[in-house]
């Protein structure tokens, strides 16, 4: 599981996974529309929403004059390109994109034979934004939390997840592990995090979550390893909140009437990260309190 193919390896998160990946040893290549400003692996032009550009990217079958391509047909597949938020741009073009890239990556993977991919799901699919008018059910938010896509970019998201579980039932060696990110941030972020402390509803939207971008790199590298043929999802955040109240503070404070599943401790996470501990054995090393 040495080749991997990144698409949108120049976004936030996909270019702290392909720089993680380099770093520990894999060869990449990053699958985009544009090149990245953090080009530490072979960058390949590829529009995602034309079927025949993507079989070309998963399974070269050229000459021998492209020295950028160190492998032919990838090991697996780490799929995170998408228009990555609602609101950037009109819900059916965001919703359209989203649905088709993702079905052509998929469908292209399995037909060059890999076997295992990996993606980038959202937090978004649990309800958020969430509010005192739009709670969650529970804190903290597990993966058995309704589905509440309440945008474009989440519907496709969830309709992305029922897109895995039915792949991977046609293919049943196959695994698909969606990972539901919450708020990518990068070490630069974190300038502006002591600037949401006055106002604990500024971050209500996703129980106050984040997900460092480095963290995110880990997590992707351990589903590519994890022993397990099948479709699943998991949420991904960080172990602490991106607030100096404690956890149980915040919703006391914002959410009191919500349901709390056991004792919150100090800035625990409200994103549960308890099944990708436990399966993955994924476990964040950065926070924003170290600097």
């Amino acid at each position: 599981m040495k080749n991997i193919v990144v698409t949108g390896g120049s976004g936030k998160a996909g270019r702290a996974v392909c720089r993680h990946l380099v770093e520990q040893g894999y060869k990449v290549l990053n699958i985009d529309v544009q090149p990245s400003s953090d080009p530490v692996c072979p960058f390949y032009k590829v529009d995602l929403n034309d079927r025949g550009q993507v079989m070309d990217a998963l399974q070269w079958t050229g000459g021998k004059d492209h020295p950028f391509r160190e492998f032919s047909t990838p090991d697996a597949v780490v799929h995170f390109a998408a228009i990555p938020a609602p609101d950037l741009m009109p819900e059916d073009v965001t919703f359209r994109n989203n649905m088709v890239t993702t079905y052509n990556v998929f469908d292209a993977a399995l037909r060059v034979g890999v076997k295992r991919i990996v993606w980038a799901s959202s937090e978004t699919t649990l309800g958020l934004p969430f509010s005192p008018e739009n709670p969650p059910a529970y804190a903290p938010v597990d993966e058995n939390h309704p589905m509440r896509p309440e945008s474009a970019y989440s519907l496709s998201k969830d309709l992305g997840e029922e897109m895995a579980r039915q792949m991977q039932r046609w293919n049943p060696d196959s695994t698909f592990i969606g990972l539901r990110l919450s708020n990518v941030m990068e070490p630069g972020d974190y300038a502006r995090f002591p600037t949401w402390q006055d106002d604990p509803n500024f971050r209500q939207w996703n129980l106050w979550g984040y997900i460092d971008a480095r963290d995110c790199a880990q997590a992707v590298r351990k589903a590519l390893h994890v022993d397990f043929v099948g479709a699943d999802h998991f949420i991904i955040a960080n172990a602490d909140t991106v607030m100096e109240k404690t956890s149980a503070e915040l919703m006391a404070e914002v959410y009191p009437d919500v349901p709390v599943t056991g004792a919150l401790e100090a800035h625990q996470t409200l994103l549960s990260i308890d099944k990708a501990r436990r399966v993955l054995g994924y476990e964040p090393e950065f926070s924003w309190r170290a600097g």
